[in-house]
């Protein structure tokens, strides 16, 4: 599931963190962790609370949905993501990374 939402993470926003990180880019590394980690909390808290893969892959397709959708936001409320991300703006990219925790952990809570 992990592997899957990078995929599909990585795909729907607008640069390439894989290249940028593999240059160096502290600001996409830190923006993919934060997404990493966030999703990966929800799918920790569905393997506790939940009756079966049906019901598990309901939460991680939901969990997936919503961690994009809140990037999505994000960066639209925040204006400047794609150049401030390729710029290596670290704190930016802390920001984008500690918005995607937070919600992974809301969703997490949401399962208990």
């Amino acid at each position: 599931m992990v592997m899957a939402f990078f995929v599909i993470y990585t795909r729907l926003t607008p640069f390439n963190e894989v290249a940028l990180i593999r240059g160096g880019n502290h600001a996409a590394a830190l923006s993919l962790g934060g997404a990493l980690i966030g999703f990966s909390l929800t799918i920790a808290s569905a393997l506790l609370h939940t009756r079966d893969y049906y019901q598990f892959l309901e939460w991680a397709g939901g969990a997936m949905l919503v961690q994009v959708l809140a990037y999505n936001i994000a960066t639209r409320l925040l204006k400047m993501s794609k150049d401030q991300i390729e710029a290596d703006n670290s704190a930016f990219g802390g920001l984008l990374g500690a918005i995607s925790v937070s919600i992974g952990l809301v969703n997490a809570g949401a399962l208990s």
